[in-house]
């Protein structure tokens, strides 16, 4: 049974602690990365997907593993290649000796479903997982199939090898809370890693939370009171982003900008992170936290800026300076 809370602010330093415990679990297995953690869980208590972009080797799946563990979670692992078809993702009908069909279940129909390397597989098969990621079900043969909750999708991507990769539509893009970068570690980080992965395994993950208090905080963070001129902060950011509409810095750099979405999950991350940080209300600088990986999968450079070296990062940045506070 979940546990019973007295209050919100109650809820809310159970949160901020189950987070501490659980960023404790995680590092048995992951050294480093506490800002891609920070991020992931993030997107978990605010019930949204996750693409994690990162060069081979950096834990990308090692840490949705261990994530499943912490968090008590049904794990499903769908390793996407060229030849992979919807059904083989969402399920299909089949007919049994009687001649009756029976829907047989695929992996998407689990906790949390690791999409490692999305982009290797055909738009055809990628778009399978789009109603899953917005409705939380699927539809076959005109029937639709609820998931389990809660259902998190966290896709994987290599940045670098373009050979036999398949971009994701910018609609499926959208979908994404997060798009979270992953960089090398650090030489003392490294060293720790080799060591660790070089002897004897010995790490045990421990169970922090269960799928129903999962839900009861997500519910939590809608809860979360926020004032106006941080909602209005969040708007202007995104807003800000279209060319034309926004900024005159977006009109020089940018192709396109981001839409409604990344105002919902500018507000919901910034919630997220003030409990998270042990605050009961965000701020405008909770708003930030959470800008480039709520952004920077939501913006399209033009030829000019990348002909200048203007990253997308950078945009962000230089977006955020000029908006007033």
């Amino acid at each position: 049974m979940p546990t019973v809370f007295g209050n919100d602010v109650e809820a809310a330093d159970a949160l901020a602690l189950a987070y501490k415990k659980l960023k404790s679990e995680i590092a048995h297995v992951i050294i480093g990365q506490d800002e891609v953690v920070h991020l992931t869980l993030t997107a978990v208590f605010c019930h949204g997907h996750a693409l994690l972009v990162g060069v081979p080797g950096l834990a990308k799946t090692l840490l949705v593993q261990t994530l499943s563990q912490a968090l008590d979670l049904n794990f499903k692992r769908i390793q996407f290649t060229p030849d992979l078809m919807p059904s083989d993702i969402i399920g299909a009908e089949t007919m049994d000796k009687e001649r009756n069909f029976h829907f047989v279940k695929g992996p998407v129909f689990g906790n949390i479903i690791l999409a490692d390397e999305i982009n290797r597989t055909p738009p055809k098969t990628q778009a399978a997982l789009l109603e899953a990621m917005q409705e939380n079900a699927v539809t076959i043969a005109g029937k639709r199939y609820e998931l389990p909750q809660p259902f998190f999708v966290m896709a994987t991507q290599n940045p670098i090898e373009q050979e036999g990769t398949y971009p994701l539509p910018e609609a499926q893009l959208d979908r994404f809370m997060f798009n979270i970068f992953l960089n090398y570690p650090t030489y003392e980080q490294e060293l720790k890693i080799v060591k660790g992965t070089t002897a004897e395994p010995s790490a045990t993950i421990n169970k922090v939370l269960t799928a129903e208090e999962i839900i009861s905080f997500q519910g939590l963070i809608r809860r979360v009171p926020i004032s106006d001129n941080v909602v209005a902060y969040a708007v202007k950011l995104a807003t800000a982003t279209r060319p034309g509409n926004g900024s005159s810095l977006a009109t020089q750099f940018l192709e396109w900008g981001a839409g409604p979405r990344a105002s919902q999950y500018l507000v919901l991350g910034a919630k997220c992170n003030a409990l998270l940080n042990g605050k009961y209300s965000p701020d405008i600088e909770d708003v930030k936290a959470v800008a480039k990986p709520v952004l920077r999968h939501r913006i399209v450079r033009n030829f000019k800026a990348e002909a200048e070296g203007e990253s997308v990062d950078g945009l962000i940045d230089k977006l955020i300076q000029h908006i007033p506070m």
